[in-house]
């Protein structure tokens, strides 16, 4: 299973790792910016295999691009799954002598990637189909696909699944957001209240004062949203990324649980591929990513309930794994991620003494 985690923890933890280690070497060998498509592909089949970090088979349907770029090119894939920021540990702390190619970390980690000169940057053939905020200008990072903020419902325990958070501060259930100390997934369920009354990720306010309401109700669950407590009945509504909600959903029982994006507004952020400076496969990992974002593989990722950072014509049985287009119009991308990376280091402290603080 991938991590869940990547927030201020990790952020934390590897700037430790990487203050002792050095940033020695220099751009792979067997690489041009000048190559064309077709060069890229002719070298990558040569290199013949691709080592990734972080996507394993089992997170956003990943199984499925691995495998079709080795029937339509011949390169062999192996991963190793681990967080973001052992990501990049392993990237800086093997130097010159690289042995991963390519990772996939929260869109946080790509500018830290940059920033510590561990990127080998590649645009491919669909950069401009990319949103300005899902990418790097020099194309060392760009998001492969995003994830929402939303609610998933178990029916048999709320009669009315909540479409807005107004209607969810309005309810008497059990509500799940996760360990805001630690998760990344449970702070930014923080940040898209605040956006929902007013604030936005330099202004974090709104969103704690919105909890810390659920708190004094004692409607503030510490009850991990997870298939097996879903599954069990334990969770009334969980506030989670769509697509774990979808996966969830569809786990369990689609006539049981029902996934919204508020509609009074919610967070967009996501995934970004990283290419190793170092990698031993350098045109290989470019081709990667080519395939990642072409239609092909933008599907790929949608089977496994991700969501395209492209615009692409799903198949039918495909689309219906997903929430309309529609239900994402009070949805908004960060606008400033490194204003939100400050503020979420300080939202552990904060949430403990606003919120947990007054919890019955």
């Amino acid at each position: 299973m991938k991590r869940r985690i990547f927030g201020f923890a990790g952020l934390a933890v590897l700037g430790l790792v990487l203050s002792g280690c050095s940033s020695e070497g220099s751009t792979a060998a067997d690489v041009s910016s000048d190559d064309s498509l077709e060069t890229i592909i002719e070298k990558a089949k040569k290199e013949g295999e691709i080592a990734s970090v972080g996507m394993p088979d089992t997170w956003a349907n990943w199984i499925g691009t691995w495998q079709d770029i080795e029937k339509k090119y011949g390169i062999s894939h192996v991963d190793t799954d681990m967080s973001s920021a052992e990501e990049l540990a392993k990237f800086e702390s093997e130097g010159n002598n690289g042995t991963a190619d390519i990772g996939d970390v929260g869109i946080s980690f790509g500018p830290l990637a940059k920033s510590r000169g561990l990127t080998l940057p590649y645009k491919t053939s669909y950069w401009d189909e990319i949103p300005d905020w899902a990418k790097d200008e020099d194309g060392d990072w760009l998001l492969s696909y995003t994830g929402t903020i939303s609610f998933i419902t178990d029916t048999g325990n709320v009669q009315a699944a909540p479409k807005s958070w107004k209607e969810l501060a309005e309810g008497d259930y059990k509500i799940s957001v996760g360990d805001v100390t630690t998760a990344n997934q449970a702070q930014f369920a923080v940040l898209a209240a605040a956006i929902a009354n007013n604030g936005d990720e330099e202004d974090i306010d709104p969103g704690l004062a919105y909890f810390k309401k659920i708190a004094q109700q004692g409607r503030l669950s510490s009850t991990d949203a997870s298939v097996a407590n879903l599954e069990k009945g334990e969770i009334d509504v969980a506030i989670v990324w769509d697509f774990n909600g979808l996966n969830y959903r569809d786990q369990i029982g689609k006539d049981r649980f029902e996934v919204t994006v508020p509609t009074d507004g919610s967070i967009t952020s996501g995934y970004t591929t990283i290419i190793n400076k170092n990698a031993p496969h350098p045109n290989a990992a470019k081709l990667a990513r080519e395939y990642i974002l072409s239609d092909e593989g933008q599907i790929n990722l949608a089977k496994g309930y991700a969501r395209p950072i492209r615009e692409v014509e799903l198949p039918a049985e495909v689309a219906e794994k997903l929430l309309p287009d529609s239900a994402y119009k009070a949805a908004v991308p960060v606008k400033d991620n490194e204003a939100w990376d400050k503020l979420s280091a300080e939202l552990p402290e904060l949430w403990q003494s606003e919120v947990l603080a007054y919890a019955k």
